[in-house]
């Protein structure tokens, strides 16, 4: 279904929807399909420069920034988002990465980069939001977290690690939260035509000598459809989630796979 489709079908008045990590792939997808929807689109980026150059881009209505890893950045990013755009009713945490390793060099270093990147900024983001979304009955919450959130991949093991926290994080929280109106649900999409899969690309050529084709066909063969993801269709996943449509659904792990799980 594509992102038009979903957001003609969500009927939902004007919100003010936060996304983090904002400025490229997923998460500039997912800003622009909620920008098209009508809603009021805060972009977060890293640099200030980048987020309001996306901003600019996609007609989304405000721009911050912050190195999500900062808690206190974070958190005061959103306070100048809400206090700029109004309370946030629709926070959607995307901002992460990955780093590849193998056992003998994935040491605990690592491992908190990776947590502190891909986990602690969905903590630090919902306790910043949910008091509001509680004082208003209704909120949304999606976190783009990865198939690696759902099964193991090897040589990604810190990344595995934090993305299946992240998990664990979105189920809990949905519990937690269920009673007050907000659900709490994430994306989890495959390899996704992104320049974080191209950039993988180039540094296995470069490493390995092996061709492009052949490195991508690494990537495209856990997906039945035979194809990377694209941003668009997690985008359109997302869109949905937040929808009225949705409002059955929280503590979800939604892959976005072609059928891999």
């Amino acid at each position: 279904m594509s992102v038009e489709r979903v957001a003609a079908m969500s009927q939902t008045p004007s919100r003010h929807v936060l996304v983090t990590g904002a400025t490229r792939g997923i998460g500039r997808a997912i800003a622009a399909a909620f920008a098209a929807a009508g809603d009021r689109v805060t972009v977060l980026g890293r640099s200030p420069e980048a987020a309001e150059r996306t901003r600019s881009a996609i007609g989304a209505a405000h721009a911050v920034a912050a190195d999500v890893t900062d808690a206190e950045a974070l958190a005061a990013a959103l306070a100048a988002a809400a206090a700029a755009g109004g309370a946030i009713e629709v926070l959607i945490n995307n901002a992460g990465g990955a780093e590849t390793a193998p056992l003998a060099r994935c040491d605990l270093a690592q491992l908190r980069r990776m947590m502190a990147l891909n986990l602690e900024p969905v903590l630090t983001a919902a306790r910043a939001v949910v008091p509001a979304m509680r004082a208003r009955g209704t909120g949304r919450i999606v976190t783009v977290a990865s198939t690696a959130g759902l099964k193991g991949y090897a040589y990604v093991g810190a990344y595995c690690a934090a993305k299946h926290a992240v998990v664990g994080l979105t189920r809990a929280l949905a519990l937690e939260l269920a009673p007050t109106g907000i659900t709490v649900n994430a994306v989890c999409p495959g390899y996704t035509d992104t320049d974080l899969v191209a950039g993988a690309l180039d540094g296995l050529q470069a490493r390995t000598g092996r061709g492009r084709d052949e490195l991508m066909a690494e990537f495209t063969r856990h997906n039945p459809l035979g194809r990377l993801i694209r941003p668009e269709e997690v985008a359109a996943s997302v869109l949905w989630l937040a929808s009225p449509g949705a409002s059955g659904l929280t503590g979800q792990a939604i892959a976005v796979a072609g059928g891999e799980l």
